[in-house]
């Protein structure tokens, strides 16, 4: 819990200081907060305890809260295959668990295959600056609850099951950067590294955005 305060209090000191991060974007506050439109994205990601997997998701535009300050909340979806080095630590863990519950020599335990998959929905925070070529990129923070769960034949049971089902709180920092194709149409990139309790990965996404809302001084495109 210490480390995750310290990487927040890094990250949001380190975003305050972004240079030009407010010198084109209008000062807005909370009043301003109103949906301004929706991306669809698709990306890869590399877990620590599963197999690389594709990625799917949505974000969602809430405009500014403060200067360059955009709050985008995103929902994402992945589902792979755990590596076996993972599935092997579980076995033993539960062959020494029935093993003290039961003393003898137990049979081996061997679960099989294991599917994991993950339903995230995270609240990002990003400061937005503008760059040369019409460009924006961002940078920021965001906090996020994970819907965990773990499937597969040899674990359909309710003990070994809720191991892998959980609902987890998540930390993540982004970077990335946006592209406007025209003045409703955005192209954007994203790279994260997000931190739960048992679970690390590192993502990479693509999408495209649909704009609705007002377009704020310093966001325009170059067509």
């Amino acid at each position: 819990m210490q480390l995750r305060a310290l990487m927040l209090a890094t990250a949001l000191a380190g975003m305050s200081v972004l240079p030009g991060s407010a010198q084109e974007l209008a000062d807005f506050d909370y009043e301003n907060l109103a949906f301004r439109g929706f991306g669809l994205e698709f990306g890869y990601l590399w877990p620590d305890k599963v197999e690389p997997t594709p990625t799917y998701g949505l974000r969602m535009d809430l405009g500014y809260l403060g200067p360059a300050l955009r709050v985008v909340p995103a929902l994402t979806y992945w589902s792979s295959r755990m590596k076996a080095a993972e599935v092997g630590e579980l076995e033993d863990r539960l062959e020494r668990l029935i093993a003290r519950q039961q003393p003898g020599t137990p049979a081996p335990l061997v679960l099989g295959p294991i599917d994991w998959s993950d339903l995230a929905l995270a609240l990002d925070a990003h400061v937005v600056w503008r760059v040369p070529y019409g460009f924006l990129t961002f940078a920021g923070a965001g906090a996020s609850v994970h819907f965990l769960n773990g499937a597969g034949e040899a674990i359909a049971g309710p003990f070994v099951e809720d191991l892998l089902d959980a609902i987890s709180a998540g930390f993540g920092l982004h970077a990335g950067v946006e592209y406007p194709l025209r003045r409703r149409v955005r192209l954007y990139a994203t790279g994260r590294l997000e931190l739960l309790e048992d679970l690390r990965y590192g993502s990479v996404s693509g999408g495209v955005q649909i704009h609705f809302g007002s377009i704020v001084p310093g966001e325009e495109g170059s067509r």
